[in-house]
């Protein structure tokens, strides 16, 4: 599993959004777009997909603002 925020990989980023109520809404070649609400607000969150590959540390800490998902909460998995 992943280890702060270090080898998340796109399976576990949609897994962890989908638990909370996220569904996917498009797609657009590699990024995947999930919609959800989150504390009342409408959310719409870019996930990138490259196959194994993790998430740079940098794009998960966007994916986690764009979710409105406190950063804790990311964490603690």
């Amino acid at each position: 599993m992943p280890n702060r925020m270090l080898n998340w990989t796109f399976g576990d980023v949609e897994h962890f959004l989908k638990e909370r109520g996220f569904y996917l809404n498009y797609t657009n070649a590699s990024h995947y777009y999930y919609i959800g609400n989150q504390k009342g607000i409408l959310r719409n969150v870019c996930v990138p997909f490259h196959g194994r590959k993790s998430i740079k540390p940098r794009t998960l800490k966007g994916i986690i603002l764009q979710s409105g998902i406190s950063k804790e909460e990311w964490l603690k998995r």
